[in-house]
């Protein structure tokens, strides 16, 4: 008989960098110059696709509670987590924790018309970069320009980072979200500890 204490297995998930707690814990530099990086693992997140102008675009949007972006780097917060703009009919919905996504209602709401709803969760995790020294840790590595008159927060385009493809999405000043695929968050974690490495050494004249 199974025992009803044992935890279900969502309490058994971890992320693909579980192993690493300790070290980006290690890695993380206090002072002026701080910077931080933790995962955010185990984040539901869900591939949406539909003609954004047609009536399936505008009934994803209903059951969403919000309005889709339309343009590139454009975000949206819906009732549902946030809807980050990879395409002109493609976005991922990303939440703020490990809550199922509404499948079904997005599911019906796109109904026969092209496209999908797709629980793609298992895909990506999350890197969270964070501090007065996140977004220069991130320019050595990163093509598009981050400043903020160009890459101002609530912001999100599909980019690289020290060679790994993944999605840059600045939901607050000072703080960055990593979305690589899981495969590569090992390599793109110890990337980034390492070009962090330099802003808790004393700065030169």
């Amino acid at each position: 008989m199974a025992d009803p204490t044992a935890p279900g297995p969502a309490a058994l998930r971890r992320g693909p960098l579980a192993h690493l707690s300790g070290a980006l814990r290690a890695a993380t530099v206090t002072g002026p110059r701080a910077v931080a990086l933790t995962e955010l693992p185990c984040r539901t997140m869900t591939a949406l696709r539909a003609a954004p102008g047609g009536p399936a675009g505008a009934r994803l949007a209903k059951a969403l509670g919000a309005p889709l972006p339309t343009r590139c780097g454009e975000t949206a917060g819906t009732d549902h987590g946030t809807a980050l703009w990879l395409g002109p009919d493609e976005w991922l919905l990303v939440a703020e924790d490990g809550s199922p996504a509404p499948l079904a209602a997005l599911d019906g709401a796109l109904g026969d018309a092209p496209g999908q709803v797709v629980d793609v969760s298992a895909q990506r995790t999350v890197l969270e970069l964070r501090g007065p020294s996140a977004r220069d840790v991130l320019e050595k590595g990163c093509a598009p320009d981050l400043h903020p008159r160009a890459f101002p927060p609530g912001r999100a385009v599909t980019t690289a980072v020290g060679q790994v493809p993944l999605v840059l999405w600045h939901p607050a000043a000072g703080t960055y979200r990593l979305l690589p695929r899981s495969s590569f968050a090992e390599h793109l974690a110890h990337w980034l500890t390492d070009a962090m490495g330099e802003y808790g050494l004393p700065e030169v004249d």
